[in-house]
């Protein structure tokens, strides 16, 4: 794979950088605010479910009539709500739940302690080496679960606390980048997510692969977040918009991309050869985003109708110790649903 592309082709990777911007976007919007955390805790849920239980409504259909015992289906739901196996990629917002009960106790604590985001690296590390002695693989519980995702948020949130760091450093964090691009194109060469060796891999790079991506992914958004201004116009309005309904396009292209590769591939070209398999992505992407559009305004606009004002100035009593005994904790979501 030629590189930069390589990172393409781990496109798993992604994830980790809806996760880091989720820390960051966090830590950003919450600093000096107060939050009601039951309030915030709705607000997620009338942004997040109706589409995701719509999703698995669908899934469920479409695996009854292929012969899958409903019971079965409920079943693996439920456990989908514990270690983040729900279909259509649903497992990352599980993860994100996870997050969520994490946040205010972490968000607290890093007002008083700005070093605590390495205190949680260390001990999430601590957790996977356990993890990969006791079941001689870890890749599993990094990439799945809060585990190894933790990390992210965590160093989202640590490089805001230093963000200013990062203000107009645009070597190193090219540096950084290039790096980083550099790795992944090395980790694709040598067989990448499935095949490095197998899946799920028992190699100890897990161990730490979730932190090197969170704090390149984290870098980079701080020093873009302090270093440009930017505009609410033109090709950054229309990335917004897309940033808007990136959660239907996320849950609902599952339903059309695997599909759409085959009909492709066997009525069309061979695309099996990477760069035209890229370039039929983001066509498929683009298409993706009027559903994105539909879905945003027909399922998920009716229901944020129903959400509660959460957000308010902190008081002195709010960054007292105490105030973690009340329910007003910090939580905000990577979306813009405020």
């Amino acid at each position: 794979m030629v590189f930069p592309l390589a990172i393409l082709d781990e496109g798993h990777t992604g994830v980790a950088l809806f996760m880091t911007l989720s820390g960051y976007l966090f830590a950003k919007l919450l600093d000096g605010k107060q939050i009601d955390y039951r309030a915030f805790l709705w607000n997620r849920f009338v942004r997040l479910v109706p589409l995701l239980a719509l999703v698995i409504f669908v899934v469920g259909a479409m695996r009854y009539a292929d012969g899958v015992p409903p019971r079965q289906y409920v079943l693996s739901i439920l456990k989908g709500l514990v270690v983040g196996t729900l279909p259509n990629g649903g497992w990352s917002i599980v993860v994100e739940f996870h997050f969520y009960l994490l946040l205010p106790l972490l968000l607290w604590l890093s007002r008083k302690y700005k070093l605590l985001p390495i205190s949680i690296l260390a001990m999430a590390l601590l957790v996977r080496v356990c993890i990969l002695g006791y079941r001689g693989e870890v890749q599993t519980f990094a990439y799945w679960t809060i585990v190894g995702r933790v990390d992210q948020f965590a160093l989202g949130i640590l490089l805001f606390q230093f963000r200013a760091v990062t203000a107009k450093r645009h070597v190193a964090v090219a540096c950084a980048a290039i790096a980083f691009a550099t790795f992944y194109w090395y980790f694709d060469k040598i067989g990448g997510f499935y095949q490095f060796p197998s899946y799920p891999s028992p190699s100890r790079l897990w161990l730490v692969l979730t932190t090197i991506e969170g704090f390149v992914y984290a870098l980079v958004i701080a020093w873009y977040d302090t270093s440009f201004v930017h505009s609410t116009t033109g090709l950054s309005k229309f990335i917004g918009k897309i940033g808007e309904f990136s959660y239907s396009i996320y849950l609902l292209h599952f339903f059309f991309v695997f599909q759409v590769a085959r009909l492709v591939h066997e009525h069309i070209m061979d695309i099996a050869n990477f760069y035209l398999a890229c370039c039929w992505s983001m066509l498929l992407f683009l298409c993706m985003v009027p559903v994105g559009f539909l879905s945003f305004h027909c399922i998920e606009a009716p229901f944020l109708r129903l959400r509660r004002r959460y957000v308010r100035p902190a008081s002195p009593e709010f960054l007292a110790p105490q105030s973690l005994s009340a329910t007003s904790w910090c939580g905000r979501p990577s979306g813009n649903d405020g």
